[in-house]
């Protein structure tokens, strides 16, 4: 017996010690890289301005906005990060700052991260990150050839990101992307346009234009409080911008759509005399098709939107535009997650709708 147990323990050492030397030898051959090794994008604020990196406002804004403004962003709804490596593998460590959950939107969609590459020019999804807790790490792709390529990681939708790293094979580089010349759009608006309740990351209307485009998007979605107020419309009207999108009806009433369209269009033409904006309506509802005061507050508010709209434009302001609801993009009701929020597939369709109102308006190309 005596034998015996020496045996099974030099075997169960082995065995232990094999493991740990395999671990140590697999984490020797990743080199993780931070912060300074890729572009972000999403955001035109500098680093040095923001508590993290992967925020949506300046620290400077936490007491000119609603509390809940704030925490919302917090959340890297629309926030890129580029790079290209050469690695035949990428790993992804990352940190959130809530560990947050809904019962109505997938974790990969609210904590997650989407990777992407370029093939053919042509932005290509390959995996999402899928987390477990605050803190992770995954192996995202492996048996690449050693070719170097361009990535894109979109950030969470509904959670903060704390700290992101980037593994790559000790052999391969990893090289920081370079910032584009054209001008960004940006997007003001609520949960919708924040991303609730895509499945993951790149599945939100402003990522999935984006990628299509090969353009920028600054996501300023704020669920339930995207209300057209003052300092976020100053804020975006300091933005140099291809044009501006705001979709905030779904968060306003009837009074606050008369009371704030026409100064955020002053504010933003304060700076921006030219520069297109663009005023979405509000999507009905799935349920307006049955309940009927839910179709009768839409209809009032869409009916104030374009009051305010046609009075705009009868004071002579100049690229100012309109955007009427998508009713036939979701018109079988299989589009959203609880006939408000958008899946996947409602998302893809709400992209398409405004890519071609924006080439109708000539927006562009």
């Amino acid at each position: 017996m005596k034998y015996f147990l020496l045996a099974l323990f030099n075997i169960i050492s082995f065995i232990v010690f094999s493991q740990q030397t395999e671990l140590i030898e697999r984490d020797s051959s990743i080199v993780f890289y931070g912060r300074q090794h890729f572009l972000i994008e999403g955001t035109v604020i500098a680093d040095s301005l923001k508590e993290s990196p992967y925020d949506r406002l300046p620290i400077s804004y936490k007491d000119k906005v609603r509390k809940p403004v704030w925490d919302l962003s917090k959340s890297s709804a629309g926030v890129s990060v580029r790079f290209y490596s050469n690695s035949t593998s990428l790993h992804l460590k990352w940190s959130i700052l809530n560990d947050f959950e809904m019962n109505h939107m997938a974790f990969t969609g609210i904590k997650g991260v989407d990777l992407y590459t370029k093939l053919n020019d042509i932005w290509c999804y390959v995996t999402t990150a899928r987390p477990t807790d605050i803190i992770n790490e995954q192996e995202l792709i492996k048996n690449m050839s050693s070719e170097f390529r361009e990535f894109k990681l979109f950030l969470p939708l509904y959670d903060g990101i704390t700290k992101l790293e980037v593994g790559i094979d000790h052999t391969a580089s990893i090289k920081k992307a370079s910032s584009k010349d054209t001008k960004p759009i940006v997007f003001y608006g609520t949960s919708i346009t924040q991303g609730g309740c895509a499945s993951r990351p790149g599945m939100a209307h402003t990522s999935i234009i984006s990628r299509k485009l090969d353009l920028d998007c600054i996501n300023y979605g704020f669920s339930g409080n995207g209300r057209m107020e003052t300092p976020i419309v100053e804020l975006i009207s300091e933005i140099d911008a291809n044009f501006y999108v705001i979709e905030c009806l779904q968060n306003m009433d009837v009074d606050q759509v008369k009371e704030r369209v026409r100064p955020l269009v002053d504010i933003i033409r304060n700076k921006h005399p030219l520069t297109p904006i663009v005023l979405v309506e509000n999507m009905m509802y799935k349920m307006a098709f049955l309940d009927l005061n839910i179709e009768a507050e839409l209809i009032q508010e869409n009916l104030a939107l374009q009051n305010e709209y046609d009075k705009i434009i009868k004071s002579g302001i100049q690229n100012i535009f309109y955007i009427n609801d998508s009713y036939n993009s979701l018109t079988d009701n299989e589009g959203t997650v609880d006939g408000v929020h958008l899946t996947d597939l409602g998302f893809y369709r709400y992209a398409d709708y405004l890519l071609k109102n924006f080439k109708k308006y000539k927006l562009i190309n």
